[in-house]
């Protein structure tokens, strides 16, 4: 997998005009959803390349990170005569950067893509690292595949125009980075006020959690090894966020990680010592910041069935990402069933549910 270039703009205008011009190609696409159409789109206007582009439109929110509005892309990209030698533009969060990177990646065998990630958990999770794909069959991103972009362009102004819970969203996988790296990055994250924000120093985070990321997939592309790092959270995280859309009552995606590295932090205080006090500090971040995730015994069953469709997993044995402390990686972990439940009644009791 070829590296992708990242860049934390100084100007978007400048730097997109620049990543363009790298690009040999015979037409400009540009994918958006209806709100970076109406939001994001005039601040590109001044880019004299993407005044040319044919600008495709979907859907907003997950619900259309589906089969179908991929096919509606690949339709439009069709018609509308792209070639293997295209270039498409993909302006948006991480749903959008997710499927016009699968889009881009599967038409004519490939072409090549630029993203543009408007929110803040784009930017420091889905748009960078070459993972594309939709979900399928009630599951998160169960089709897809490993090819980066072409270049990344982070623009932390768009994160201006996000309300309170997609920062909050996009800042739980920054907490993960802060707990896979070192402890000097995670308390500069836990004491960061998210409820007044300071952009400027929120770009400096951005920044330095990319950072993290890039040089996890750099020295493994396809998650054969450290790359399962990033996996922190998502185990459970991803079944709480599957529940939740099969009960009909969606949540975003970095609430379900934040709930799901309590979890898995507790995991980690049971099976490889991770320390307790950190734990507690953990838990009253994401209490005080998105509240609890409300389920209750009866659906334990559910949740683990969940977890067994997990990608991480083989051969049914549900595999975790845990820590020793900060930056002290533990991969492929297993835990009994029964802890596992246990978990779930941790969850509720420190909650509050």
């Amino acid at each position: 997998m070829n590296k992708q270039e990242v860049i934390l703009c100084d100007s978007l205008t400048e730097n997109l005009g620049q990543a363009i011009a790298r690009i040999p190609h015979d037409r400009l696409f540009l994918l958006t959803d209806e709100h970076t159409h109406a939001l994001c789109t005039p601040l590109l206007s001044d880019v004299k390349a993407v005044k040319q582009a044919t600008e495709i439109v979907i859907g907003s929110e997950d619900v259309n990170k589906n089969l179908q509005t991929l096919a509606d892309v690949w339709m439009q990209l069709s018609t509308q005569g792209a070639s293997r030698k295209s270039l498409l533009i993909n302006l948006g969060g991480g749903m959008l950067t997710d499927l016009g990177g699968f889009a881009a990646s599967t038409f004519k065998r490939g072409i090549a893509f630029i993203n543009i990630p408007t929110t803040l958990l784009a930017m420091v999770d889905a748009a960078v690292g070459g993972k594309t794909g939709i979900n399928f069959n009630g599951l998160k991103n169960e089709i897809g595949c490993f090819s980066p972009a072409a270049s990344v362009l982070l623009e932390t102004e768009f994160l201006r125009t996000l309300d309170q819970a997609n920062l909050c969203s996009g800042y739980a996988e920054m907490l993960k980075h802060g707990l896979i790296s070192n402890k000097q990055h995670l308390d500069e994250l836990l004491s960061f006020g998210m409820e007044q924000i300071d952009y400027a120093q929120l770009k400096k985070l951005v920044g330095q959690s990319v950072k993290v990321k890039e040089e996890i997939v750099a020295t493994d592309p396809q998650e054969h090894g450290i790359r399962k790092a990033l996996n922190l959270g998502h185990t459970i995280g991803h079944a709480f966020e599957s529940l939740a859309l099969a009960t009909g009552h969606p949540v975003l995606h970095g609430y379900a990680v934040a709930w799901g590295l309590v979890c898995e932090l507790y995991l980690s205080y049971i099976y490889t010592g991770f320390p307790k006090e950190l734990l507690q500090q953990i838990i009253y971040f994401v209490k005080s910041n998105y509240g609890a995730f409300h389920f209750d015994c009866k659906q334990y069953e559910q949740l683990y069935e969940l977890m067994k469709h997990d990608k991480k997993n083989s051969n049914g044995i549900i595999n975790f990402t845990l820590l020793h402390g900060v930056g002290d990686i533990a991969l492929n972990c297993q835990a009994e069933k029964g802890v596992i439940f246990e978990t779930f009644d941790f969850f509720r009791e420190n909650m509050g549910i």
